[in-house]
């Protein structure tokens, strides 16, 4: 059963669900999907998705601009699709009604009210999957499907190009510049791990709220503020841990990719990583801004091989078992024949 889909985001210039639409989007393009593209126009996400063949149409998508409200109805006449997948918040109240299946990504606990006109949702994390139970979904009409991580064929990134000797201990932070976040945690308990370095791979609103807590705590000589990377598998090659010190984490989208590139990962217990890291054994737990129990788990990992090994390990079992590109892309194919042959 051949089954044609939109794939609608509105966007930011940089976040989590903006790098996995692209993600996703090559990997159901790669596997055979008959799949087309609605987003807001960015230049990179655009490339990447030309890059395979994809077809594409950009919008707007501004608050209240009528041109996005005719261009997605023509577009969608044009297209003629099965199904619709909409992308957060902007992209599901802007997507009209029609003769084809809605559904909705959960990448986060969003506001039920834009999604009053879906037929089925999707929830990334079985927390997500049980709010959209709680918030009255039907079970039939809720669905989970992970995120998976793509491990590229990438060398490690230069350490010398970012100032950072070849023999220290090198912990990498991926996500944006932002409160949830829980960076400047992360950053206080940098000065309790003597001798480390650290990459942060991000942009956002804090970047210099971050950078003169940096100075203040005098770590700039340890610290390297790289911006928003797309080469986020040559980060981790090239790094000795993982660090997820986020406060408000519904997605595991990090620890996944900490576990597919075989790195050791220390995070806060926020709800996503909690959820899915056993303590311990594939991954360590710190409660959510405690710096000095942070700083602790990073140090016993970076200290303790065996333990490293055992992580390492572990988390690569759950990747290879759960997580994988081809895992998801046929839970995706499956799911969407579903939706379309019983609605």
């Amino acid at each position: 059963m051949s089954i044609r889909s939109l794939q609608l985001m509105a966007g930011s210039p940089a976040g989590g669900a903006e790098t996995f639409y692209v993600t996703l989007g090559v990997a159901l393009k790669k596997a055979g999907f008959d799949v087309h593209f609605g987003l807001r126009a960015h230049e990179d996400r655009e490339e990447a998705l030309k890059a395979v063949g994809a077809p594409l149409q950009t919008f707007p998508f501004g608050r209240w601009d009528i041109g996005t409200a005719l261009g997605l109805r023509r577009y969608i006449r044009e297209v003629e699709p099965d199904l619709v997948m909409t992308w957060m918040n902007r992209a599901a109240e802007r997507c009209p009604n029609g003769d084809f299946v809605k559904v909705a990504r959960f990448g986060g606990y969003y506001d039920m009210k834009y999604y009053k006109h879906h037929d089925h949702v999707i929830g990334i994390v079985p927390g997500i999957v049980k709010y959209l139970k709680d918030c009255g979904w039907p079970e039939d009409r809720v669905h989970y499907v992970p995120n998976f991580s793509r491990v590229e064929d990438m060398a490690p990134a230069d350490r010398s190009a970012l100032n950072t000797p070849e023999d220290a201990p090198l912990l990498v932070a991926l996500g944006r510049l932002h409160q949830a976040k829980g960076l400047d945690v992360l950053l206080q308990a940098m000065t309790d791990v003597p001798g480390a370095y650290l990459w942060i791979a991000g942009d956002g609103p804090l970047e210099g709220e971050l950078k003169a807590q940096c100075t203040r705590l005098g770590l700039d000589g340890r610290v390297r503020f790289l911006g928003w990377r797309n080469d986020r598998t040559a980060l981790l090659n090239a790094a000795d841990m993982c660090v997820f010190p986020s406060r408000y984490e519904p997605n595991g989208t990090v620890t996944v990719e900490a576990w597919a590139h075989r790195k050791p990962l220390v995070a806060a217990a926020s709800s996503g990583p909690a959820e899915m890291i056993n303590h311990g054994k594939d991954g360590m737990l710190v409660p959510i801004d405690d710096a000095k129990g942070l700083a602790q788990a990073i140090n016993q990992v970076l200290t303790d091989k065996t333990l490293a090994a055992e992580i390492v390990g572990n988390g690569y079992e759950r990747f290879e078992a759960q997580f994988t590109e081809k895992a998801v892309v046929e839970t995706y194919r499956h799911l969407y024949e579903h939706i379309v042959r019983t609605r």
